[in-house]
C-alpha cells in the first residue's frame, strides 16, 4: 500500500501546509478548494455561485491530475460561509455534476482561509 500527493501546475497555492490531494491505491483524497483563480491568484468573484464554479474547477484540476475526474467522485464536503446562500451553490454543483450525484455534507462554517471566500469543497474520488 503507498500514497502520494497529487499536485498539478495550474492550481493556486495552498494556503498551508498540506498537499492538494493525496492519492492512496485508486482513491483521491481532494482537499478543501477555495475560489481562487489560478490565473490571476485572487478570489475569482465575490458572488457565492461564482466562486462555487472556480472551487470545483479547482477540485476537477486536482482529480485530473490524479487520473480521475468529476463523474468518479464519491463524497463531497461544502462549507458556506452563509446558510443562506445555499440555494445559489447549490444551483451550480447540481449543473456541475449533471445527473452524478456524490454523497455531500454542506455546513456552515463560522469563518474560512481567506479574507472574502464565501464557500470551500473537498472531495473523495476514485481512479477509474
Amino acid at each position: 500500500m503507498s500514497h502520494r500527493p497529487v499536485r498539478a501546475e495550474n492550481l493556486p497555492a495552498p494556503v498551508g501546509p498540506y498537499s492538494p490531494g493525496m492519492q492512496f491505491e485508486r482513491l483521491v483524497f481532494v482537499s478543501g478548494q477555495g475560489a481562487t483563480d489560478p490565473a490571476t491568484g485572487r478570489l475569482v468573484s465575490d458572488d457565492v455561485a461564482e466562486q462555487t464554479a472556480q472551487c470545483l474547477k479547482n477540485v476537477e484540476t486536482i482529480l485530473q491530475a490524479a487520473g480521475s475526474n468529476l463523474h468518479c467522485v464519491l463524497r463531497c464536503g461544502v462549507f458556506l460561509l452563509d446558510m443562506q446562500e445555499f440555494p445559489k451553490m447549490n444551483e451550480v454543483y447540481a449543473r456541475t455534476f449533471g445527473e452524478h450525484r456524490p454523497a455531500r455534507t454542506t455546513i456552515q462554517a463560522a469563518g474560512l482561509p481567506g479574507a472574502g471566500l464565501r464557500v470551500e469543497i473537498d472531495a473523495i474520488a476514485y481512479i477509474p
